[in-house]
């Protein structure tokens, strides 16, 4: 749950008396998703409950879960993150400390798109301050645990943002501008998760590098982190980057794209190792 929240200022997605609790939108309303471990690492038992105004119908409740499980890649099998550490052995210490971790992906493209583009030539703690008053200037809030708990902004209410009220986030100009184009074209239906699932990896990565203001680093990263293509690694991430020469002990200026190709269709898994890498060294999660 740490990958995907990435830092705790996050207030979408958050992590309160070992539970990971977020307030997801429904047709039926907001519902609050708070899920726990009874288990163990390697053996996890997780458990959930919903906060809902009304009964919910149980496609809702379906759908709801559905979407946790591939928020928290629950559906992932952990064997391909941990059998990195045997094709390369500098990667043995951190695959340990990291055991169980799944590889956890956005709850929808638009969200997706509004993790990514707010990021573009940012450090992530810039990146996130910007996401965070998006959330509190166009998303909904409930009121949960005695507090207000926020949903991630809807598709709709940044289509219908005005630039300026954009801006204010902290969004420049042009990002505003090309965030608002990619959540209008969700919310008219020219742009779907479901036609990109069914391209390849090249022909997804083309289309998404299409649309103004996404480039390949962008459209990387919402490959991998809203769709799951752990074939992909974001080309010119310098955190990542940094995190992978890290864990791997190597000179800054150490060339990294002929070590990320060898890993072929599992370079996307490398990605995840260098964010909870370095959530590690910041003590953010414990070995």
């Amino acid at each position: 749950m740490r990958v995907l929240q990435r830092r705790p200022i996050n207030r979408v997605d958050t992590w309160a008396h070992a539970r990971y609790r977020r307030v997801l939108q429904t047709p039926h309303g907001l519902v609050g998703l708070d899920v726990g471990n009874h288990g163990t690492i390697g053996a996890p038992d997780l458990r959930y409950r919903l906060h809902a105004a009304q009964r919910l119908p149980s496609q809702t409740r379906g759908a709801v879960l559905q979407t946790a499980r591939k928020m928290l890649g629950l559906d992932l099998d952990p064997g391909p993150l941990e059998r990195l550490a045997n094709i390369d052995h500098r990667l043995r210490v951190v695959a340990l400390a990291l055991r169980g971790m799944r590889p956890p992906r956005f709850a929808s493209l638009f969200e997706a798109f509004a993790s990514v583009v707010p990021f573009q030539q940012l450090s992530l703690d810039a990146g996130m301050a910007i996401v965070g008053r998006m959330v509190q200037r166009f998303g909904q809030q409930i009121e949960w645990h005695g507090q207000r708990a926020h949903a991630f902004p809807s598709v709709d209410s940044i289509a219908e943002a005005r630039i300026d009220a954009l801006r204010r986030c902290g969004l420049s100009a042009r990002k505003a501008e090309a965030l608002r184009a990619i959540a209008r074209a969700i919310d008219g239906g020219e742009l779907r998760e479901p036609a990109l699932q069914g391209m390849s990896t090249a022909d997804a990565l083309a289309a998404l590098r299409s649309l103004a203001g996404i480039g390949p680093w962008s459209a990387s990263l919402v490959l991998l982190r809203g769709l799951g293509r752990l074939d992909v690694f974001p080309p010119g991430d310098v955190g990542a980057a940094r995190g992978l020469r890290s864990l791997l002990r190597l000179d800054a200026h150490a060339p990294l794209d002929p070590l990320i190709d060898s890993f072929g269709d599992l370079r996307g898994y490398l990605y995840f190792y260098a964010l909870g890498g370095s959530l590690l060294a910041r003590g953010l999660i414990a070995r």
